[in-house]
């Protein structure tokens, strides 16, 4: 029960970041040199329409995550495969922006990376831990 109730709020923690207009980045060209570098926030879809996938799949499935782990805890039921499935699944999505280069990466999308890391981490110490 402990360990869900870290789990849980680290992933809260990493979707109020998400919420955060910061997180993901959009760099559109600029004829005067530098390009334009726009944050949004990760339930925001223009990043999404301009092939940068991973901060609203990040976002849906932190969702996703926080409505497994609250089932979990309120029917006292393990679900620890799905819990831990979608939980590493969004840790590694978290990270597709850097595909498109350190550009498209934020200290905001490296704190929700890490807040994702973090709740994996304390999923699996259990089973690292016997």
């Amino acid at each position: 029960m402990k360990k869900k109730g870290i789990a849980l709020l680290t992933a809260m923690l990493a979707l109020v970041l998400e919420l955060l207009p910061y997180g993901a980045v959009c760099n559109f060209a600029n004829p005067e040199g530098e390009p334009w570098r726009r944050t949004y926030s990760y339930f925001d879809p223009t990043p999404f329409g301009y092939a940068n996938f991973g901060p609203l799949l990040t976002a849906l499935l932190t969702c996703v995550l926080l409505l497994l782990l609250l089932v979990s805890v309120l029917t006292k039921k393990p679900m620890k495969t799905p819990i831990r499935s979608v939980s590493v699944i969004s840790t590694l999505l978290s990270l597709a922006p850097l595909l498109l280069g350190v550009s498209f990466f934020s200290i905001v999308g490296a704190l929700i990376s890490f807040a994702l890391l973090c709740t994996s981490f304390v999923l699996f110490v259990d089973r690292f831990h016997r």
